[in-house]
C-alpha cells in the first residue's frame, strides 16, 4: 500500500490514482482510533469543497468515522476550509476534516485536518496519526449514510450560514455596501462563491460556478493565474478593489484599481497597519519565514514583537491558540487575526481590507502609501522551478554546503535557514530558495524595490542553479 504523508498542510494526492476511496478510508480509520483514545464519545466536523468526487470522499470518511462509533456532522453542500473550523469551534467538535487539495491543480484532492479551537492541527499530533495509518482500512459499508443517520452517528449543519452570519455580526458591512466603492470577487471556482453571493450580492463576479476542473488551472492566487481578473479590473475603469480566494477559500489574493496585483506581504502590512494605528488593537506578531522583512520594520514602529516560524499555517496555529497574536500570516496569501478562529481565511481578509478602505475612505494606494512612510517601498515576486528530483535534490545540497556566494552580480552578505535558505545580499535585497511541501517544485522568491529589480535577482539565480 502507498505509504500517506501529510504535508505542510494535509495530505494530496493525485485522484484515482494515490486519492482513492480506499487510501482516504485509511486515513479516517486512524483519525477515528486517534480519537477514540482520547475522547469517550468524539465528534467530528466533516466537509468537502469544490473538487471531483468531493461528496463520495467525504461520505467515504463519514462512513468509517461512524462505523468506529464517532459521531460526524456533516456540512450541506460544499464548504471553505474557515467554514470547518468554525464550526469545529461553534458545534463543539473534537475535530474538523475537509475533503480539499486547496490550492493544488485540479486532478488532486486532499484530507485536513482542524483542532477543535477552530486552526490546523498541532503537527505533533498530525504526526501522531499519520503513524496509525493502516495497511488496508476495516470495512466500512456495513450501512448507508441514511442508515447511519438513523441511527444518530452522522447529522447536517449549515455551515454556510454558520459562516455569513458571523460576517454579518463582525464586519460593518452596511460601511462596504454604501461606501460608493466597486469591488469584484474572483473565486477561481472554489469554495467561496456561495458566501460572497450572500453578503455582497451587488459587487461583480467572476468565475463563481460551481466546475471542479477549475478550467485545468490550479486555484491558487497568484498573479499568473489570475490575469482574466486582472484585465476585467483593468479594462473596467471602475472597480476600486478586486479580492480572490483558492480553491478552499483559505487564501487570499489582492488587485488595485488598475489590475495591478497586490501581494499577502502588502496586505499583511496592511492588515497590521489598520489594526493597530485606526482600530487600537495590539499583540504579537507571528509570520512564517518567507514572509518580508517589511514586516520587521513595522512592528518596530509599532512597538510589536515579531515571532517567525517554519511554513506552514499549523507553526503559526500553534502560537496564536496559546499567546495573544494580533495577525499570524504567510507569503502563500495564508493570514488570520485577532478576534477570529486561529484559521486562514481569504474572504476574512479581504472583508478587513474593504472595510479599511470604506471607513478611511481612501484608495488601496493610498493605504499602501501609508504603509510605504513607514517601510519604504518594496516589490515581491515568485518564480516555481519545475525541475526533475535529481536537480532539485542538488541544487538543495549546494544550498547545504554553501556552495553558493553570489547569484550573478548579487553578492550574498548573509544567509539565514531556518525553513529553505533566504539569502540577503549587501543593499538589503533577498532570494530564497526552498522545496515545496506538497508539489514537485523548487520556489524562488526575491525582493527589492521594484519590480524590475526582483525579476532580476530571479532570473540571475536560475541562472546560477541551472548551469
Amino acid at each position: 500500500m502507498t505509504k500517506i504523508k501529510f504535508g505542510t498542510d494535509g495530505w494530496r494526492a493525485i485522484i484515482a490514482k494515490d486519492f482513492t476511496v480506499e487510501n482516504v478510508a485509511r486515513v479516517s480509520e486512524a483519525v477515528s482510533k486517534w480519537l477514540l483514545e482520547r475522547k469517550k464519545n468524539p465528534v467530528v466536523v466533516l466537509g468537502h469543497d469544490c473538487r471531483f468526487a468531493g461528496p463520495l470522499f467525504a461520505e467515504t470518511a463519514a462512513k468509517v468515522f461512524a462505523s468506529h462509533g464517532v459521531k460526524t456532522i456533516m456540512a450541506k453542500g460544499f464548504v471553505s476550509t474557515p467554514m470547518i473550523s468554525m464550526g469545529a469551534v461553534h458545534l463543539k467538535g473534537d475535530l474538523g476534516v475537509i475533503i480539499t487539495a486547496s490550492h493544488n491543480p485540479p486532478e488532486y484532492n486532499g484530507y485536513k485536518l482542524k483542532g477543535h479551537y477552530g486552526g490546523p492541527l498541532l503537527p505533533s499530533q498530525v504526526a501522531e496519526i499519520e503513524a496509525i495509518i493502516p495497511e488496508k482500512p476495516m470495512s466500512f459499508e456495513s450501512k448507508s449514510i441514511g442508515e447511519w443517520e438513523s441511527d444518530g452517528k452522522i447529522e447536517y449543519a449549515d455551515l454556510e450560514t454558520m459562516y455569513c452570519e458571523m460576517v454579518e455580526k463582525s464586519f460593518d458591512l452596511d460601511a462596504i455596501r454604501n461606501s460608493g466603492l466597486r469591488f469584484a470577487y474572483d473565486a477561481m471556482y472554489g469554495a467561496g462563491q456561495n458566501v460572497m453571493r450572500r453578503i455582497l450580492p451587488d459587487i461583480t463576479f467572476l468565475h463563481c460556478e460551481h466546475n471542479p476542473s477549475f478550467m485545468g488551472q490550479a486555484p491558487e492566487p497568484i498573479h499568473k493565474n489570475l490575469t482574466e481578473f486582472s484585465e476585467l479590473i483593468r479594462i473596467s475603469e471602475n472597480i476600486d478593489c478586486g479580492l480572490v480566494t483558492d480553491g478552499d477559500a483559505d487564501r487570499i489574493g489582492l488587485y488595485n484599481s488598475d489590475g495591478t496585483f497586490v501581494d499577502s506581504h502588502h496586505i499583511i502590512l496592511l492588515l497590521i497597519h489598520y489594526m493597530v494605528k485606526y482600530k487600537g488593537v495590539k499583540g504579537k506578531v507571528c509570520t512564517a519565514f518567507s514572509t518580508t522583512p517589511r514586516v520587521a520594520k513595522l512592528c518596530k514602529h509599532y512597538g510589536l514583537e515579531l515571532q517567525t516560524v517554519k511554513i506552514g499555517f499549523k507553526y503559526i496555529a500553534e502560537i496564536m491558540i496559546n499567546e495573544d497574536i494580533l495577525l499570524g500570516g504567510e507569503e502563500s496569501g495564508g493570514i488570520a487575526i485577532k478576534g477570529h478562529i486561529p484559521e486562514r481565511d481569504g474572504i476574512w481578509m479581504g472583508l478587513i481590507i474593504w472595510e479599511f478602505m470604506a471607513k478611511s475612505g481612501k484608495t488601496l494606494s493610498e493605504l499602501i502609501d501609508e504603509v510605504y512612510e513607514i517601510t519604504g517601498p518594496f516589490s515581491f515576486e515568485r518564480n516555481d522551478l519545475h525541475i526533475n528530483e535529481d536537480l532539485k535534490q542538488k541544487i538543495l545540497q549546494n544550498c547545504n554546503d554553501s556552495q553558493y556566494t553570489s547569484f550573478g552580480k548579487h553578492v550574498i552578505s548573509r544567509v539565514e535557514d531556518l525553513d529553505g535558505y533566504k539569502y540577503f545580499f549587501q543593499n538589503g535585497d533577498w532570494l530564497m530558495i526552498r522545496a515545496s511541501g506538497t508539489e514537485p517544485v523548487l520556489r524562488l522568491y526575491a525582493e527589492s524595490e521594484t519590480k524590475e529589480k526582483a525579476f532580476d535577482i530571479l532570473e540571475d539565480a536560475k541562472k546560477t542553479l541551472l548551469n
